[in-house]
């Protein structure tokens, strides 16, 4: 029930969804009267779904506070399918600060996560890039970020299906002396670990858009940041290239000879194509869709959204936790010996 021109565009969303994933199966969480009504006329979805009603839905502007207190919201009722284990993920494009408190608390981090980060996936001069946090951790440890290149690895392998993605650390300089002490010490601890081959180093804020990295991991203030930057900034070059063509007739020329090219661009930064932010290191699958998408962009959420469940995202995060805590036992052991003390 949540986003701009939601529910339809949710239910117009899952006709696209269940042609490209014809085994899914889909429980709609909201007023069931009006799904009722909307999948009457969606054969494909209707086939695919069960509704489950709920008669309160989370506003925009509700606090997550009181999010929490509203027990019989679709949202709440969604999220819970998930933590007993009657969904395998959740799909929504409703209040962000709500959607991400229910999901921390209903939902939990998975054993050994001490945060849960947002990530989401953007283009870049080389291909596909994915970045996190984006904003649900705006103060970050040493361990925080370590678990954040750990997921970001697990994800691109898993959604954009890259069997060793480089991972950059966002600094403000390449230079290893470069940054606090706390990029410094994520940077020593991901160089030991066992996806050190995969770890560029530092990165900075010109690389996000040139990919020198397939993965850029930082703290959620500096990638909230990031991220809104480079959405204003793709909106200024849309604008400024309509009041370019549209200047005079020999412009509109000009826009009819390049309408190929440009149609080609519009087509690559197309927003829709990157819909669907994940909240990684929960245990359970939860993508949160932009509110203002179409159902275009909300098929794409849920083609996110079944990469993870079906490529087994979180049992990978799993493992390579696992191995990151042997790595750190395994330089810990040899720094007492070459010391030459007794490993604890």
């Amino acid at each position: 029930m949540g986003g701009d021109h939601a529910p339809a565009m949710v239910i117009d969303g899952l006709e696209i969804a269940v042609e490209r994933h014809p085994h899914a199966r889909f429980l709609l969480v909201g007023d069931e009267p009006t799904l009722t009504a909307l999948l009457a006329h969606r054969r494909r979805a209707r086939g695919a779904c069960t509704i489950q009603h709920a008669a309160v839905a989370i506003s925009a502007d509700m606090k997550p506070t009181q999010a929490l207190r509203t027990r019989d919201s679709s949202m709440r009722i969604a999220i819970d399918a998930v933590a007993r284990g009657d969904a395998a993920g959740v799909v929504s494009a409703g209040n962000t600060g709500a959607l991400l408190t229910l999901a921390k608390i209903v939902i939990k981090a998975l054993p050994g996560i001490d945060r849960p980060a947002m990530a989401a996936i953007g283009p870049s001069a080389r291909g596909d890039v994915v970045m996190l946090d984006l904003g649900a951790n705006v103060q970050c440890s040493v361990r925080n970020l370590v678990e954040f290149a750990v997921m970001g690895d697990v994800f691109a392998r898993t959604v954009l299906g890259l069997p060793a993605p480089t991972i950059g650390l966002l600094n403000v300089g390449s230079e290893d002396l470069k940054g606090d002490d706390t990029v410094r010490q994520a940077a020593e601890i991901l160089r030991a670990s066992h996806i050190g081959p995969q770890f560029h180093g530092f990165v900075e804020g010109h690389d996000i858009a040139a990919g020198t990295t397939d993965v850029i991991v930082t703290d959620g203030f500096t990638g909230n940041v990031a991220l809104k930057t480079a959405e204003g900034a793709l909106k200024l070059i849309g604008g400024m290239l309509r009041e370019v063509f549209n200047r005079n007739m020999m412009t509109r020329v000009a826009y009819l000879l390049a309408k190929p090219g440009l149609d080609r661009l519009r087509e690559w930064l197309d927003p829709r194509r990157y819909n669907g932010a994940v909240m990684v290191g929960l245990n359970g699958v939860v993508v949160k869709s932009h509110g203002g998408t179409d159902a275009q962009g909300f098929a794409h959420a849920v083609d996110v959204a079944m990469d993870m469940v079906v490529h087994r995202f979180n049992d990978h995060i799993r493992e390579d936790l696992a191995r990151i805590g042997l790595d750190k036992r395994a330089a810990r052991e040899k720094n007492a010996n070459v010391a030459g003390l007794a490993p604890a």
